[in-house]
């Protein structure tokens, strides 16, 4: 053995490349014919694959996947990564995934053996004492470890002697245009050759799929634009096909093609870079289940003249490669400065140095060369006045446009540039902040860079946001020139100016930024928001902007219905579940969420910045997104993973009126869906459910009334009416279904619908489907009926109980619970609907109306007309006598209602009630008629009988 070790030691210094390639294939063999190891580890393996395993000692990657599937831009991504331990005692395995900084993560889950465990995305707590001492329970965090652009995301387990571990990992982002292109990015840097291993992306682009590049694997992002010099083939074993609309790119390289790319397992940065069809118009709107989002990226428009001031670090520490690459990259961006722009350059370091005093110059042939000789001859040395460099520029460019006739529709900026902290004049953060505001004042936008990893990155980042700028922060290595001059190239073509983007204030909601300074060249911007009028069958998009011609007005009428467009079921790559994601819906929520983080970083007051946090926090939590406001913590699954498979799965009326003790927007663990053990609460017997079937119940008089309302699809019955008191309304709409074989009716209808509508102490509206819940008081959540949640505001609070109910408690003194019926294997005269009933009404007036509000403070009387046509008070002992008499009446308000006595199951026929029961649509037991109850639209707010309102 000592003899075949040195001989394989001595092969390997004379011939490294051969004895890497021969050990690849060796590699790949065993692990092709022993790829059972993931559900057999305990096989026997031959004598030279247990050397191997000796000298490995950490867990093998016997797999590594990731799936992408990228709609209109958002791309949702699922890393899948198991890890075998066929060592004979526990090895500690390390999942580590490079991920893009700008994205979510929204799921996380973890196998090992036959133990689960899944991702719960809860609300960070604010840091106390005791935080330190907990931290050796950290759980796995996107923020282990920073690079340019990307964060870490990192989990560790012990893997017990020959068994395996699965992570599986999913995160959503936005794409962002830059320089003409999206580019996704998938990390593939397990550290280790990996037996299998495939990225498989999936591209949906309805407008049209243009210029698809794979470029070479990126081997370090600090390479520039990634494009090895003469090679701009696609890494190996990669395969790409496209239509005009789909394409599908896969990257399967096997152990030794994986090998001849780096021995390490670190392959790189696997990029797909692609654009859309567009033309000069409003741009791409697109509409799906009540959201909208809007791509606007006009081509083809003549440049806007610019105004530029250049403020360029040039202290003690920016000596060497640093300033080099600087001067570098300057001399190429003054080369491509237009002849309409104008410029100047500040460099700084202790002392505030102007090439040119109280002016910018214009581009000429002089200037340009006049211009590079000053950046030549800056030479590194002294501190970093920060806040100096910025005031001076301030004022320069100030000036300049306060003293000259400049083309009203030109674009001014400042780029700023540094590789440090404040170390002269003003030092403290929040001070420099405010005097950049201050001096700026709206006028232009600041653009900040940051080289190096000894800046303050929160202070330019801020100092941007605030400025209506960009930042940029950039490694300090050889390629750092073709950084600064891509950032350049990506802000230096501006097209438009004062873009603002408006749609009807009676159509649209929660519309995120629609202001924008300036448009520049291959970039895009983005708006979306939530549809009011659900009703109509256009949106209206107006565009206004300046650019060097004209002033633009750009207006369309946008088609809200298509489906058929928009609908991504059956999309590839979406098979796991993701297809029933409204994707649009999840680009506002990610959109919203980075505005209010970027606001809470500009906000310096502590009760706003507060709110932000909370708005933020609640919205990721309903849309189960990481953020710096939420985190990732492990919890074990329950034993069984599959719901049960009866045919219909029927609301439970368990635990109704509980507090679910689970995470907005979160899923529930499995084998929990039924609390077999909670005491079940009773509620009242007050409903509409079913066909529908109403019942009214009388706890004084031991009693209930129950009646059929026999509505027309698609009418909205108002089932209470208290808005004028206790301001709750809440409205039911119809879905229609064939009637049963041989049955009486032409149709049957139930409830596809309940709006419960509040407007104190302010307004707050829920819509609840068999689906979702979506509740907004001033900011929207959207919850999955699938998904056990509790939500909570001042005055009001949701219950979803997963697949069975919600309960609505509205100021601690009305709470209604709807149940959720939904069939498996619908029958065609079946569908899924909701059931509604009132279990508190304190808190509702004497004057509440509707259907079932009517009666909530009334009382009525059980007669019995006897042959001498008189009439008696019926008690209760005698009710038993009564049932079989065909001529009992109710007495309701003075009037005389004849009524039956009947059978009724509610809660789902898991009970059945006795009631009299008041014939031909409740006449005369009903205030008026039923269509009395029809209101005009769900947010009808009818203030009382016979009146109507909207909220």
């Amino acid at each position: 053995m000592l003899l075949w070790l040195c001989l394989c030691w001595g092969f390997s210094a004379s011939a490294a490349q051969p004895d890497s390639e021969l050990m690849a294939r060796y590699l790949e063999e065993q692990l092709l014919a022993d790829y059972s190891i993931a559900e057999q580890v305990a096989r026997r393996v031959p004598r030279q694959a247990k050397f191997l395993q000796r000298l490995e000692t950490r867990p093998r990657m016997s797999e590594f996947q990731v799936r992408s599937t990228i709609i209109s831009r958002y791309a949702f991504t699922t890393v899948s990564c198991t890890m075998v331990n066929s060592g004979s005692e526990a090895r500690e395995a390390v999942f580590e995934m490079q991920i893009p900084a700008a994205a979510f993560i929204s799921n996380f889950t973890m196998s090992i053996g036959n133990k689960t465990y899944y991702g719960e995305v809860t609300g960070k707590e604010k840091k106390n004492s005791t935080d330190d001492k907990e931290r050796h329970k950290k759980p796995p965090s996107p923020t282990e470890g920073r690079e340019n652009g990307y964060e870490t995301f990192k989990a560790s387990v012990f893997i017990p002697r020959k068994m395996q571990a699965r992570f599986i990992l999913h995160y959503e982002e936005l794409l962002q245009r830059r320089l003409g292109k999206y580019e996704y990015t998938v990390s593939i840097r397990p550290q280790q050759l990996v037996g299998r291993l495939r990225v498989e992306v999936n591209i949906l682009e309805n407008s049209g799929i243009v210029s698809l590049e794979v470029p070479p694997l990126r081997n370090s992002r600090q390479k520039g634009n990634g494009k090895a010099e003469g090679d701009v083939s696609p890494p190996p074993s990669t395969v790409i096909g496209h239509t005009k609309t789909l394409a599908k790119v896969t990257f399967n390289p096997s152990v030794v093609e994986q090998t001849r790319i780096a021995r390490n397992g670190i392959l790189g940065d696997f990029i797909i870079r692609y654009d859309v069809s567009r033309e000069l118009s409003v741009g791409d709107v697109q509409i799906l289940n009540g959201y909208f989002v809007h791509y606007f990226a006009p081509t083809d428009l003549p440049p806007l003249p610019k105004n530029v001031v250049f403020v360029l670090d040039s202290s003690a520490s920016m000596v060497g490669t640093k300033l080099k690459q600087t001067k570098e990259a300057l001399f190429t961006i003054l080369q491509d400065l237009r002849p309409e722009d104008h410029f100047n350059i500040i460099g700084f370091s202790n002392r505030i140095k102007v090439w040119q005093q109280d002016q910018l110059v214009p581009v000429t042939p002089n200037n340009i060369r006049d211009a590079k000789k000053y950046i030549h001859n800056m030479s590194p040395t002294g501190g970093t006045n920060i806040n100096g460099a910025l005031q001076t520029g301030a004022k320069l460019l100030n000036d300049y446009i306060a003293q000259n006739d400049i083309d009203a529709r030109s674009v001014s900026l400042i780029i700023f540039l540094t590789d440090g902290r404040p170390t002269v004049g003003e030092t403290q953060s929040s001070k420099i902040l405010s005097n950049t505001k201050d001096a700026i004042r709206d006028k232009f936008c600041l653009f900040t860079i940051g080289i190096g990893n000894d800046v303050d990155h929160k202070l330019l980042e801020r100092m941007a946001l605030e400025n209506c700028g960009m930042t940029r922060l950039f490694q300090e290595d050889e390629d750092a020139a073709s950084h600064l001059k891509g950032f350049y190239d990506e802000i230096g073509t501006p097209l438009l100016s004062d873009i603002r983007v408006d749609y009807p204030e009676d159509d649209v909601e929660q519309v995120t930024q629609n202001f924008f300074p300036n448009y520049f060249n291959g970039s895009e911007i983005i708006i979306a928001g939530k549809l009011i009028n659900r009703t109509s069958d256009k949106l209206h998009v107006e565009v206004t902007a300046s650019n060097s011609k004209k002033y633009i007005l750009l207006k369309t009428d946008v088609a809200i219905d298509l489906p058929s467009r928009n609908d991504i079921r059956g999309v590839p790559g979406l098979e796991d579940g993701k297809g029933d994601n409204n994707y649009i819906e999840r680009a506002w929520s990610y959109l919203t969420i980075k505005e209010l983080l970027n606001s809470r970083l500009k906000s310096d007051d502590i009760q706003e910045k507060d709110k932000l946090m909370e708005k933020a926090k609640s919205m990721a939590l309903a849309y189960n997104f990481v953020t710096p406001f939420t985190v990732l913590k492990m919890k074990e699954a329950g034993l069984h993973s599959e719901p049960p498979q009866e045919e219909f799965i029927s609301p439970s009326t368990d635990g109704i009126g509980e507090k679910v003790q689970s995470l907005q927007g979160h899923k529930a663990p499995p084998g929990i869906r039924r609390g077999q053990d909670k005491q079940r609460i009773k509620i009242s017997k007050t409903s509409a459910d079913g066909d529908p079937h109403f019942v009214i119940d009388f706890p004084s008089s031991k009693f209930s009334v129950c009646f059929n309302i026999d509505g027309e699809p698609g009418d909205i019955l108002r089932l209470v009416s208290d808005h004028k008191e206790s301001g709750v309304t809440v409205n039911g709409q119809l879905i229609g279904a064939p009637a049963p074989p041989n049955g009486h009716k032409k149709h049957r209808t139930y409830f596809s619908t309940i709006t419960i509508l509040s407007n104190k102490p302010e307004r707050s509206y829920l819509e609840i489907t068999p689906k979702r819940v979506i509740l907004d008081d001033g900011e929207r959540l959207v919850l999955s009926c699938g998904r056990s949640a509790v939500v909570r505001s001042r005055s009001l609070e949701v219950s979803i109980s997963a697949y069975s109910n919600i309960t609505v408690t509205i100021r601690d003194s009305i709470s209604f619970v709807i149940l959720i019926h939904h069939y498996k294997k619908p029958a065609p005269y079946q569908r899924n609907h909701l059931g509604f009933y009132i279990s508190n009404s304190k808190g509702l007036s004497s004057d509440s109306h509707g259907l079932l509000g009517q009666f909530l403070s009334h009382e009525v009387k059980l007669l019995q007309e006897s042959l001498n046509t008189s009439h008696h008070k019926v008690g209760q002992n005698q009710t038993e006598a009564l049932k079989a008499n065909p001529t009992n009446t109710l007495k309701v308000k003075g009037r005389l209602v004849p009524v039956v006595w009947k059978q009724r199951r509610i809660y789902n026929g898991q009970q059945e009630i006795s009631c009299w029961f008041a014939k031909n649509n409740a006449d005369k037991l009903i205030d008026g008629s039923y269509k009395d109850y029809v209101a005009s639209h769900p947010f009808d707010t009818g203030t009382s009988f016979g009146t109507i309102n909207s909220l």
